[in-house]
């Protein structure tokens, strides 16, 4: 049944044991030219990558947050989760000093961002998370579901540590097993990244400042 749904491009029915399995083999098996509905609908709509700026600047900080048990309840499917990517986003934007990478999966997300007043940031995320908990439930009809566990913000250290922070980001996806390549998982700002930077230059950066250890403990393959 949920192959017979998404060929004839429906939004599946997906028991919620299955929705972070699921989530992935959606994107994967969807037509080109499903893909390509998805990717028009989430276009980013003037948000440019936010390039990091030369030497150690302060109020950096590696932002995650993620589906309580980490059930896929925001990849439900990939209308929700672009959806999702531009209102955090527009939250972000009216929030912080500046955005310099982001990753949606279907039952975490991470940002790295520059951010003055952590306090208001914290405040407009709780917000959202609270404001797109309702809506999520009244759609799934899982009034009183608990969504979100827990929101974690990370001090950025140093310049490496930052550019080690994006490319953890970028490979977000690769990490756990959604995609084969950076450019592959379309709710994140690799191909905006890379667009921007060069192959080259990402390569570059990647072998500079590797990620090393970042998420050990916290953001395992198989979560």
């Amino acid at each position: 049944r949920l192959q017979a749904e998404v060929a004839q491009g429906l939004q599946p029915r997906v028991p919620a044991p299955l929705l972070g399995r699921f989530a992935m083999y959606a994107w994967r098996n969807m037509t080109p030219k499903m893909r390509e509905e998805v990717l028009a609908m989430r276009k980013l709509h003037g948000q440019p990558w936010h390039s990091p700026p030369h030497g150690l600047e302060k109020h950096w900080y590696h932002i995650s947050a993620a589906c309580y048990e980490h059930q896929a309840i925001l990849g439900l499917s990939p209308q929700r989760m672009s959806a999702f990517e531009q209102e955090l986003l527009g939250v972000l934007s009216s929030s912080s000093e500046g955005v310099s990478a982001w990753c949606i999966l279907p039952n975490h997300y991470h940002v790295l961002l520059q951010c003055i007043n952590l306090t208001a940031l914290r405040q407009a995320l709780g917000r959202l998370h609270g404001r797109l908990s309702r809506t999520w439930n009244q759609e799934d009809q899982a009034v009183g579901r608990i969504c979100w566990h827990r929101c974690l913000v990370k001090s950025i250290k140093n310049d490496s540590h930052r550019w080690a922070t994006l490319n953890y980001i970028h490979n977000n996806a690769v990490h756990h097993a959604c995609a084969q390549h950076w450019q592959d998982w379309p709710f994140s700002s690799a191909t905006v990244y890379l667009g921007s930077v060069g192959r080259t230059f990402a390569e570059s950066m990647w072998k500079q400042h590797p990620v090393l250890e970042i998420g050990k403990g916290w953001d395992e393959p198989n979560l």
